[in-house]
């Protein structure tokens, strides 16, 4: 679904008229984060946001799964399986399931480490556990109280920021700002530097802030010059096309889908007969490409990227503390 315009204008009649249903809204958030969670004997850190939408918490879950495992921490991933199906708890296994079955996000995060599957944060959590793992990431679930966080990790997008600051439907928020700000550790502020200068001046928080950037990953590939027919199906596919055009590629055509978007092979096929009919090369998201059937994928490339911190050293201390409690 896209977001609609007025999310993103600070005043406006239609986020004024909606204002009421926002309470209601924010009025049943509060009264479901009042509830207590599931403790658990492991340590449990939540990568989470405030924004409906993409806001970049599959990259920093990637990063803390790397980073965790350099420390020797068997780290296991709990997801709700957005736009899967499963209905019990299932450890994803990548070449037994697919997108349509796990999801996309807990699909792709598996190539890096365990990831479990469930309706029930909880329930994963300790499925987790007693297959022996260190600690738990929690992604998404920053408004789920199933399970005892020991550490939140808010993400924010900052070329969105928090848009008109209004909670749904009357902006893009799942909770008030300083609700969310009050139970969050520390930030992680993804965006261009001056994107990020921008968004702490206006938006300056109260907890400790740890600033990052999506920069393409070294694979070999040059894609200076190289003509594309880029398409993505993620929560803001223009970040997509501008770093590919920060790359070097050269943008012939763009198509935008909805975030988990499934591909459908006639779609497929006509996105193959439009980019070789313009001599250009199809190229996709990671999260996207483990939606595609795999009689596509040898037609397309991926442009994978990685979160680079602006103080690595500081955010791997503030994650190592947390992650040798007990």
């Amino acid at each position: 679904m896209k977001a609609p315009d007025f999310w993103t204008q600070p005043a406006g009649l239609k986020a004024a008229l909606l204002s009421p249903l926002a309470a209601v809204w924010t009025a049943v958030t509060r009264r479901r984060l009042a509830k207590p969670g599931t403790d658990l004997d492991i340590p449990v850190i939540c990568v989470g946001n405030l924004n409906a939408g993409g806001t970049g918490k599959t990259p920093v879950v990637m990063n803390l799964m790397e980073r965790l495992a350099a420390q020797g921490l068997n780290a296991h991933v709990v997801s709700r399986g957005y736009g899967g199906r499963v209905e019990a708890t299932t450890r994803v296994v990548e070449t037994r399931h697919d997108a349509a079955h796990v999801g996309d996000e807990p699909l792709l995060l598996s190539a890096f480490g365990p990831v479990w599957v469930s309706p029930d944060r909880a329930a994963g959590a300790m499925a987790a556990q007693a297959s022996g793992a260190d600690l738990v990431i929690l992604d998404d679930g920053f408004q789920n109280p199933a399970l005892t966080k020991t550490m939140s990790i808010l993400v924010v997008d900052a070329d969105v920021g928090f848009g008109n600051r209004r909670v749904i439907p009357a902006g893009p928020l799942r909770e008030p700002v300083a609700d969310g700000l009050a139970r969050a550790d520390v930030m992680v502020l993804i965006g261009p530097q001056t994107a990020r200068r921008t968004f702490l001046q206006n938006e300056p928080p109260q907890i400790p802030v740890f600033e990052a950037e999506l920069t393409p990953l070294h694979t070999g590939m040059d894609w200076t010059g190289l003509r594309v027919l880029a398409f993505a199906g993620i929560g803001r596919p223009a970040k997509f096309f501008n770093s590919l055009k920060a790359a070097g590629a050269e943008l012939i055509e763009t198509r935008a889908f909805g975030d988990h978007a499934p591909y459908r092979s006639d779609l497929l096929r006509r996105l193959i007969a439009e980019a070789k009919s313009k001599n250009a090369q199809l190229v996709t998201t990671e999260k996207d490409a483990v939606r595609l059937p795999p009689e596509f994928r040898p037609q397309v490339l991926t442009f994978p990227v990685r979160l680079r911190f602006e103080d690595d050293p500081g955010f791997d201390t503030a994650i190592t503390q947390v992650a040798r409690f007990p």
